[in-house]
């Protein structure tokens, strides 16, 4: 049932400069988003030409989203997606969220799971935008901290938190020694923890699961989390529709974990099966906005 995770993902450094990434922003934000959209066509054309590995993987993942082959113009799309949602990230930082046109579904979930000073746990995948839900918890004033590696991105990462610093605040990082301590802190003072269920953040054990009708490994992390500390747990997704438009998802999930110890394994690997169904079924219908670009069914049950 567990399966080792080498987190893959962590190997794939992220290209380009420092420079390049303020220049993008500088560019997003004086001249704005539909000048600064067009520079994405030149960037895409350079990393679908130059990156074997992640064209490789989004084929791979294309052909079993799609249900058909993949061509040119489906990998074309999905790393324009990708770019698409990276520079957003730059006005959903800044307070920009009027400019986007925003259907939410099931925010009133959110409040009705944090009761008797008990916060609660979202976990999304690196489906759409996790930062849109950020931005969002500031504009409604609700307390949320996420669990992000933020390491194998550390540009694009200190050029966006320079848009908003206050941000970076309430990042935890899961690689720390006091990871557990403060996620808990946080859930005990009534607060909003989100996570990303679909990567690994280190050497952690994972769960395999159907994915696609094919075996592919889920970390284990957050469930076993949520069991541990025993907070109800909702899924969070924020598609991207095209354009300027966002769909945001709030889905119940987990009202409480069973208390019992003895069946806390069984219970972990059905939930991340569940999890695994539910995000194949948005990735199914809204194919392009799955942003792993790496073989993710490379981990195996040996």
């Amino acid at each position: 049932m567990n399966a080792p995770a080498k987190a893959p993902w962590l190997e794939h450094r992220e290209r380009g400069t420092r420079s390049a990434t303020r220049f993008m922003k500088w560019l997003a934000l004086r001249c704005g988003r539909r000048v600064a959209r067009l520079v994405l066509y030149p960037i895409c054309a350079y990393f679908l030409l130059f990156s074997p590995r992640a064209r490789k993987a989004s084929r791979q993942y294309l052909d079993l989203a799609l249900g058909r082959q993949a061509r040119l113009g489906d990998l074309w799309r999905h790393f324009f997606t990708f770019s698409s949602t990276v520079l957003d990230r730059v006005y959903f930082l800044d307070g920009q969220l009027a400019r986007f046109g925003i259907e939410i579904q099931g925010l009133d979930l959110v409040p009705r799971n944090l009761v008797n000073g008990r916060g609660c746990l979202l976990i999304g995948a690196h489906l759409g935008s996790f930062e849109l839900l950020r931005s969002l918890a500031i504009e409604r004033k609700m307390r949320v901290s996420a669990v992000m590696y933020e390491n194998n991105a550390d540009k694009i990462t200190d050029v966006l938190s320079s848009v908003n610093a206050a941000v970076a605040s309430t990042t935890i990082a899961p690689s720390a020694v006091d990871t557990v301590l403060r996620i808990s802190e946080r859930l005990a003072a009534g607060e909003i923890v989100s996570m990303l269920g679909d990567r690994f953040a280190g050497s952690e054990r994972g769960v395999m699961c159907r994915f696609f009708g094919r075996e592919a490994a889920f970390p284990q992390g957050p469930l076993l989390l949520a069991h541990s500390l025993r907070v109800p747990v909702l899924l969070f997704f924020a598609l991207y529709r095209g354009g300027a438009r966002y769909s945001v998802l709030f889905e119940p999930f987990c009202e409480e974990p069973p208390a019992e110890r003895a069946a806390r394994a069984a219970w972990v690997h059905q939930s991340t099966q569940r999890y695994a169904d539910r995000l194949e079924q948005l990735c199914r219908l809204a194919p392009y906005n799955w942003f792993n670009f790496y073989d993710f069914w490379s981990r195996s049950s040996d």
